[in-house]
């Protein structure tokens, strides 16, 4: 099988990379240059007719696209440590959170990046007051997942890591790099944050 991604700071391609890491899978990337839109070419075209990555071809030939379905593969196919939940309560909690973190932080994380960030608007039209009022609506964000964790809870959706927490860092690590940081007024996220960058895996 072959994995196609993108180095940092592609953040979709790293949440691959990272939960390979925590499931202890070695699988090299096959690297898509996005500075040159080789993720655009016609071969990349072929496997995602997105053109996005990441995207995993099987031996078969068949193409997984969409970083949580590539996931969900890997922990059919090595089940432990279980990232997705072991029990169906577990389970069902790491999806809602896994939406959440899509919905509520990276969102407005990606509606920044593609309004109002110098390095794509020579890539589309940009709407700049809406992309800058993102900052506010992440900013938000961080406080609701700041309270939602003054349980004391470790991880976003419980006692252990999950597919949560590595959609969580990839996009919160993305957000930094593009100039929006961690909000003071979320210590528990902060120290969360902190838990994570601690681990090997976030060096993927």
């Amino acid at each position: 099988m072959k994995l196609y991604g993108a180095p940092k700071p592609a953040p979709n391609p790293r949440r691959v990379r990272i939960f390979l890491a925590e499931k202890g899978i070695a699988l090299d990337e096959t690297p898509i240059d996005l500075m040159t839109r080789e993720h655009k070419s016609p071969e990349h075209l072929a496997r995602n007719s997105l053109g996005q990555v990441p995207t995993l071809v099987l031996d078969d030939g068949t193409a997984i696209s969409e970083t949580v379905a590539i996931c969900r593969y890997f922990e059919e196919t090595h089940p432990e440590p279980p990232l997705f939940g072991a029990t169906p309560t577990e389970k069902a909690q790491v999806d809602m959170w896994i939406r959440r973190v899509e919905f509520q932080l990276m969102q407005p994380v990606g509606m920044f990046w593609r309004h109002a960030h110098p390095r794509t608007a020579a890539l589309i039209r940009q709407y700049k007051d809406f992309g800058e009022s993102n900052r506010a609506t992440y900013a938000n964000a961080q406080r609701w997942l700041d309270r939602e964790m003054a349980d004391g809870r470790p991880f976003i959706a419980g006692e252990r890591l999950t597919m949560a927490d590595i959609c969580a860092l990839s996009t919160v690590d993305f957000a930094h790099w593009i100039g929006l940081d961690l909000e003071a007024d979320a210590p528990r996220l902060s120290a969360w944050h902190e838990r994570m960058k601690a681990r090997p895996s976030a060096e993927a």
